[in-house]
Formats: structure tokens, C-alpha cells, sequence
């Protein structure tokens, strides 16, 4: 999200480079912080902390793609979706990713939340289209030829879609910060008078919040009955929980946790999040990755040094990958 990278020259100069918070490798850019027992069911703890990826922009968006057993993940402003396997580490997978216009523009025009649809394609949140879009080739002969999805609402165009989720009946939700826009709500080019969070069924966008200041990071429970979505403004720290009603929308919203609430020092706003099988829930956030129970439980934190964005599980959720400004980590669980 573009408030972290504002955000993450402030908390380095506060809290430095910390490559010595852990001792299990000398790459480590992190450690782990238990609040509860239960933490230990979640991160075992002879876990690693481990950088993969380097010299980025901006990470985001990461996604596993188990069958090719590859990392897909976005950096923002060189307009590139990466790639990464451990026998060829990263290389460039798709580009442009985000903006595909020869017209030159200022902002975040890349491409950022990346999920796959039911059919098995790649859906791609890009900033600097202001859509979200699928990619129109395989997975593994990657093309920069796009499929508009969605690309506005009742005839106004997104600002930069940010994070997309399908649910288990081809749905899929989305959030909508001003984040790829280059004066963000004061862009003259913003159409739409709040940012929303949307549902887009058979092609068509149904806004369901427009009272979040900076929607972020969204994920599904394993069970699809509740939604939860972050808050990146720093102002109202909160990750949000609203239940799915019959008919799709979302009902009963509420506080899933209010961040000043938490020991950590670090101040900030949400972003990138994924749920487990289990129902724990990641979510990227000032100082690191929060770890939740089902029920709203902090857990404990994996601290990270740099600013995080994002995180993706693989391997049946015993691994998490981890998008850290320059860096892509991967952590062991259990």
C-alpha cells in the first residue's frame, strides 16, 4: 500500500535495520514475539525467518501457486509481477503487470493483490488500470494480455483496487484505497467520493462498505461466513469483521481488533491478510505479522524490521511467505 511506503522510512529510522533480532540465520530480518500460549500451536519454535528475495521497489501481493510449487508476487513501482522457485530463485514473471497505457503517469501504477479464480487463472489487482483484470494466457506462459473483470462502479471509475478474494460460489470481493492515485483523495482524477469495498457477482460491482477510510487487506473464514478487512489508515487502526448474509452482503460489521489495544509500540494502519485452514488469522501490520485466534485473540507477532505488506501460506499452511518492502521471506510454521 502506499502509506507504508511513506510509513516505512519513519519506523527503519526508528528502529534500524535489525538484521541481529534472531539468531537462526544470519539473513534473519525478524523474530518472534509470543503473547499466549497458544502462539505455539501456530509457529513452532525452531522457526526461521528467512529472506529469498531482494533489491525490490515495493513487495506485495504474494501468491503460491502449489502445482508449479512458484511464489508470484507484485512490485508496485516498477510496474512487475515476480516470480520465485527454489531452484531458480526470483525472476521477472509479467510485465507491465499494472498500468498498460503508453501514457505517462505519476502514482503507484502496478499491479498488487493477486489471487486465482475458480477456473484457475491469475486475477490481478492493478493500480494503474484502476480494474481489477484476469490474465488472459497460462500460468506457465505468463503474457501482459488482460481481461477487464470489473472497472468501476455505476459508471465511476475505482481509484486502485487493492486486494481481491474469491468466495466458494465465484463472487469475488475487493477493497478500493486511493492508494495508486498520485495526490491519492485529493487526485483530481478520483471519481468516486469515499472508498469502497465491493462484491462483484456475474460481472456486475455491488458496493457493500463506504465507511472505511482505507480499505486494505481482505480474507475470508475458512467457512466463508465471515469477512474480514483491514484498515491501512493510521488514524482508525482497526481490523473489521462483518458477517455474509443470504443474499451476499455483508451484516453484523464490527471491530475485529482495534490495534492500539495490543502491547506493540509501533503505531500505523493494517494491510495485507490470510486466514488459515484452522481459522488463525495473519495479518500484516505495524512492526510485522499479527497472529490472531478465531476468536480475535493476539496471539503473538512475527516482528519484521522492515514495513510488511502482505503474506501468503503454501505447502498445506506450514510455510508463509512474506512480502517486506525490499524483501520476500519465507517462515517455517509447523
Amino acid at each position: 500500500m502506499f502509506a507504508n511506503l511513506i510509513s516505512r522510512y519513519f519506523y527503519l529510522a526508528i528502529t534500524g535495520l535489525c538484521f541481529s533480532c534472531t539468531s537462526s540465520t544470519p539473513d534473519s530480518v525478524g523474530s518472534f514475539e509470543k503473547l499466549d500460549p497458544e502462539f505455539d500451536a501456530v509457529i513452532s519454535g525452531s522457526a526461521s525467518i528467512q529472506i529469498i528475495a531482494d533489491s525490490l521497489d515495493w513487495s506485495e501481493g504474494p501468491l503460491w501457486l502449489e502445482d508449479q510449487q512458484t511464489l508470484l508476487f507484485s512490485d508496485i513501482p516498477p510496474n512487475t509481477i515476480y516470480k520465485w522457485t527454489a531452484e531458480g530463485g526470483k525472476q521477472v514473471y509479467l510485465k507491465p503487470s499494472g498500468y498498460t497505457s503508453n501514457l505517462k503517469r505519476g502514482g503507484e501504477i502496478g499491479s498488487n493483490g493477486l489471487t486465482l479464480n475458480p477456473q484457475g487463472e491469475l486475477v490481478i489487482c492493478q493500480h494503474g488500470d484502476r480494474r481489477i483484470a484476469k490474465m488472459n494466457a497460462p500460468l506457465d506462459k505468463p503474457s501482459p494480455e488482460f481481461v477487464t473483470l470489473v472497472d468501476n462502479y455505476n459508471g465511476k471509475k475505482f481509484d486502485s483496487p487493492n486486494d481481491v478474494v474469491f468466495d466458494n460460489r465465484g463472487n469475488f470481493y475487493f477493497t478500493d484505497p486511493p492508494y495508486g492515485l498520485e495526490k491519492l483523495v485529493e487526485d483530481p482524477n478520483k471519481e468516486a467520493p469515499y472508498q469502497g469495498v465491493y462484491r462483484v457477482t456475474n460481472g456486475k460491482a455491488h458496493l457493500l462498505v463506504d465507511s472505511i477510510s482505507r480499505p486494505n487487506g481482505i480474507a475470508f473464514t475458512p467457512d466463508y461466513k465471515t469477512l474480514i478487512v483491514a484498515n491501512s489508515d493510521e488514524a482508525k487502526p482497526n481490523w473489521y469483521a462483518y458477517d455474509i448474509s443470504g443474499t451476499d452482503s455483508l451484516i453484523n460489521p464490527r471491530i475485529f481488533y482495534h490495534m492500539p489495544d495490543a502491547p506493540f509500540k509501533e503505531k500505523g494502519g493494517g494491510d495485507g491478510l490470510k486466514i488459515d485452514k484452522k481459522g488463525y488469522v495473519f495479518a500484516t501490520g505495524p512492526g510485522g505479522v499479527w497472529v490472531f485466534n478465531k476468536n480475535a485473540k493476539l496471539l503473538g507477532r512475527v516482528r519484521v524490521s522492515e514495513a510488511v505488506s502482505n503474506c501468503a501460506f503454501a505447502d498445506d499452511d506450514k510455510t508463509l511467505f512474506v512480502t517486506a518492502d525490499r524483501y520476500v521471506l519465507k517462515i517455517k510454521l509447523r
